[in-house]
């Protein structure tokens, strides 16, 4: 059943990041939302509203908790089959860059990471696996990145958490091999899953997280809250995804 999911849900994605590339060209419309970095497009809306649907088709019975409020309104705990779903996840790098963006999609079976997949839209790249399958890009199986440490990691953290210093992370970066800011869950993801970055940190909200989650603990990465005893894909959390020494040294400087 799921390896039949798995290949509907990949086609999906497919289909809808064909659509999103369409309208680069600015055939959408931008608004605001908590603040004027904060934008919604009509794409996101679009998006959200077509993989919600194809959902209950491919896995009857499922609920949905998705960015924009298409889903399920009340969903308070992750019993069943629930699938959590960003869009177009760096909204803002859409609109400003035309790149830098991607969709996210992860399914939670009675709350354990099963399956997740994040897709690189503009590069038409998508990553996904779980369930103890392994991780691909494409249909090439990616191998866990190497174990480096914090001084030999490149690190993505957000802007506001370095700019105010939170939980010590100035300082992380500071000890880091370089900082980066790519602006996109989905990106910076991407970038740990595949080696290219050290470690991430960010305030993630359920659908930043769910599909990251899913894929770095299949390659046996580190995913811990950094302000919270545990991690939640139902709540906010200021989260790191890191390769075990990384992570290690990044948690002794944010105790």
């Amino acid at each position: 059943m799921l390896e039949e999911i798995d290949l509907q849900v990949q086609r999906l994605l497919r289909r809808v990041n064909q659509q999103t590339l369409r309208h680069l060209d600015g055939s959408y419309q931008v608004a605001t939302k908590s603040s004027y970095s904060d934008l919604v497009t009509t794409i996101d809306r679009q998006n959200e509203q077509e993989i919600d649907h194809q959902l209950r088709v491919i896995d009857p019975g499922c609920r949905i908790l998705s960015e924009e409020g298409y889903g399920d309104r009340q969903l308070d705990d992750l019993a069943g089959h629930v699938w959590i779903v960003d869009p177009l996840d760096g909204t803002l790098n859409f609109v400003k860059q035309h790149d830098h963006f991607g969709i996210m999609l992860a399914l939670y079976v009675d709350g354990h990471p099963t399956l997740g997949y994040i897709m690189d839209a503009v590069n038409q790249a998508l990553y996904h696996g779980g369930n103890g399958w392994g991780v691909f890009k494409g249909d090439h199986r990616l191998t866990p990145p190497a174990n480096t440490d914090l001084h030999d990691s490149l690190v993505a953290i957000s802007s506001s958490l370095v700019l105010d210093d939170v939980a010590n992370l100035t300082q992380v970066a500071r000890q880091a091999s370089g900082l980066r800011m790519y602006g996109s869950a989905a990106m910076e993801m991407i970038g740990v899953l595949s080696g290219e970055l050290g470690a991430y940190i960010s305030h993630l909200r359920p659908w930043d997280l769910a599909a990251g989650r899913v894929l770095a603990e299949e390659l046996g990465l580190t995913v811990k809250s950094i302000d919270a005893d545990g991690i939640s894909v139902l709540s906010s959390n200021l989260v790191l995804v890191a390769t075990k020494r990384a992570g290690q040294d990044i948690l002794e400087l944010t105790d």
